[in-house]
């Protein structure tokens, strides 16, 4: 007998097509409804509260846990990855010998965030080891024969790459024919094919088991120094004990939230803990930027992602590669300040480059492919842009068009690098090496959400069609099913601090927990402008005369600003997420909205 298929969820406050094209539904469907009532109930904890645990598949005798997650209670047993004890039995044997180590990082945060927990810990141990972050432009990703050679030119004897590694079989034969043993700690994606390392620590490998795939580099880093750590005391070196491993937290949870890797198990504990360790203040490099950027409240994963991350990581785009994890590492508050000021400097110049590559991105996709809606990818390609920043520009694109997109960075010699971001469902990974298989690029490889790629100009046309042909049909199907998943209703007059606190002891959010979303319907708008740069402030009035200040971020010329813009004096439903406003030492509450529709 054939099952029913599931009914159509109704829309949620009959939002059938939203400001931007979205259908809103409720998260909870009628069993997870009673899941939350149940959380609520035998918990004591707040209905919205309960709602949001539910929606992200905390069950009932797991959420006051949920809740307090601890390091002690979720990190495996650090030997339960593969070669994770080869791996720290020979970083301890350079401990113990006092041997030279040089660490090989990437230019991201991930990369400068685990460069620099590894070299404190060696240094800790009284070694004086090199960090070599490679030119993004010149060197590109990971480890090449020239720089494994100029370290043990240098005298290395142990050679430790840091998020990458995973797929560098030549450089890491340079190194084993050289005799230099090789350690790579690591998360990308690799096959059955490993280099020649002495011991390749990955969770992502075919042959592990350990379940922790969904760490970023810098936490595979905290569970190797872990074993380190207990390999050392159990040989009775007391300067083990004095290692301070659970204070460099803040610098695990930066590279997690920056790293965008699930939110959940062991990374919502770094993410929590780190939070709490970084509001201490201990780290100077961190403290620098805490500054120099004028954050004043609590720090929050809000600002590790959009605030301190895009600073450390300009130092790779444009800059000198190595700035980022040269900062983490740092004791001297006076050092971290002056390199604070010298990535602020280069984030405003990153910013500035964006800004005019963006605008010009955004008026080729236009003339190409007019408001995008029958696209099934958005490319744009151009000399004289900055390879840096390409993968920034394909985000943006992504977020206007809500299609998966491209941004290609040509050289005078006709080669160009670009950066792909994909639409959820899309995998856009698979596309690139699919176009690779089909002899249009040099080179280029991914994942579902984000991909890179060299192309010549003359295969530029051919790659267009080839990627339009594949994935034009797919991506209309996921955007005539795109939805917006809405938490709960709210009225202006129920959006407080108090419930604001409570909805935050169920993050930290990001991917894998998203951030809740809440609808307030029909609000009238009161005052609306563009604001900044290309945003949007609104002031809502609930029927009972209560208002909220609301923002719409990068909205102007877009549907969703459009929509708002024409709005004022109307009753309109929208959604969006709670956040905290600090203006002339004010706090208050805040919405962030994230689309709109007419409140019929």
């Amino acid at each position: 007998m054939l099952e029913a298929p599931d009914p159509v969820p109704r829309a949620f406050l009959n939002v059938e097509q939203s400001a931007t094209g979205q259908r809103w539904i409720a998260r909870l469907d009628q069993a997870g409804l009673n899941r939350s009532l149940a959380i609520a109930q035998v918990h004591g904890l707040p209905e919205l509260v309960a709602r949001v645990l539910a929606g992200r598949g905390v069950v009932q005798d797991d959420a006051l846990r949920f809740l307090d997650p601890t390091i002690r209670d979720l990190m495996p047993d650090p030997r339960s990855l593969t070669d994770c004890a080869k791996a720290a039995t020979r970083i301890a044997a350079a401990i113990e010998r006092r041997e030279k180590v040089a660490i090989f990082g990437d230019y991201d945060v991930d990369g400068a965030s685990a460069s620099a927990l590894m070299f404190r810990l060696l240094s800790h141990f009284g070694l004086e080891p090199r960090i070599y972050i490679p030119d993004r432009i010149f060197e590109g990703y990971g480890p090449n024969p020239a720089a494994i050679n100029q370290l043990i030119d240098e005298g290395t004897r142990l050679i430790i790459t840091v998020d990458c590694g995973s797929t560098s079989h030549e450089s890491l034969q340079v190194a084993a024919d050289r005799a230099i043993d090789v350690v790579v700690i690591d998360h990308h994606q690799v096959g059955l094919d490993l280099p020649p390392a002495h011991a390749l620590v990955n969770p992502n490998r075919e042959d592990d088991l350990s379940g922790q795939g969904h760490l970023c580099a810098a936490g595979v880093v905290f569970l190797v120094l872990v074993e380190v750590l207990r390999q050392r005391r159990e040989a009775g070196d007391g300067r083990a004990r004095a290692f301070d491993l659970l204070g460099l937290l803040d610098i695990v949870a930066l590279a997690t939230v920056c790293d965008v890797v699930p939110l959940k198990g062991l990374n919502r504990a770094y993410v929590v803990k780190g939070l709490i360790a970084a509001r201490h203040m201990k780290n100077p490099g961190l403290a620098a930027i805490f500054r120099q950027a004028g954050i004043g409240g609590p720090v929050t994963p809000y600002h590790f992602g959009f605030v301190v991350g895009p600073r450390i990581n300009a130092g790779g785009r444009i800059g000198d590669a190595a700035l980022g994890s040269r900062l983490l590492t740092l004791d001297d508050p006076h050092k971290a300040s002056e390199i604070a000021v010298l990535l602020e400097d280069l984030n405003r110049e990153r910013q500035a480059m964006e800004k005019a590559m963006l605008a010009e991105a955004e008026a080729e996709a236009m003339a190409e492919y007019g408001d995008g809606s029958t696209a099934g990818v958005i490319l744009t390609a151009r000399e004289g842009w900055h390879p840096g920043i390409v993968g920034l520009i394909a985000s943006r694109l992504k977020d206007r068009f809500r299609r998966p997109a491209f941004a290609i960075a040509f050289n005078p010699n006709g080669t160009g690098t670009g950066s792909g971001r994909s639409i959820s469902g899309f995998d856009i990974g698979r596309l690139v090496r699919a176009a690779v298989s089909e002899r249009l690029l040099v080179k280029g490889g991914g994942h579902a959400m984000a991909a890179g790629l060299t192309v010549e100009r003359g295969k530029l046309g051919a790659l267009r069609n080839f990627f339009e042909d594949r994935a034009r049909d797919k991506v209309a199907e996921l955007a005539a099913s795109e939805v917006l998943k809405i938490d709960g209703a709210l009225a202006a007059s129920g959006a407080t601090f108090e419930l604001m606190d409570q909805i935050e002891r169920a993050g930290p959010y990001g991917a894998g927990h998203p951030q809740p979303i809440f609808a307030l319907p029909a609000h009238r708008v009161r005052d609306v402008r563009p604001v900044g740069e290309n945003h949007i402030k609104i002031s809502l009035e609930a029927p009972d005369a209560t208002r909220i200040d609301a923002m719409a971020f990068r909205a102007v010329g877009g549907p969703l600003g459009d929509f708002l813009l024409g709005s004022r004096g109307n009753l309109i439903h929208v959604a969006g997420s709670l956040s905290a406003d600090s203006y002339q030492g004010m706090r208050r509450v805040q919405l962030r909205v994230i689309d709109a529709a007419p409140a019929r």
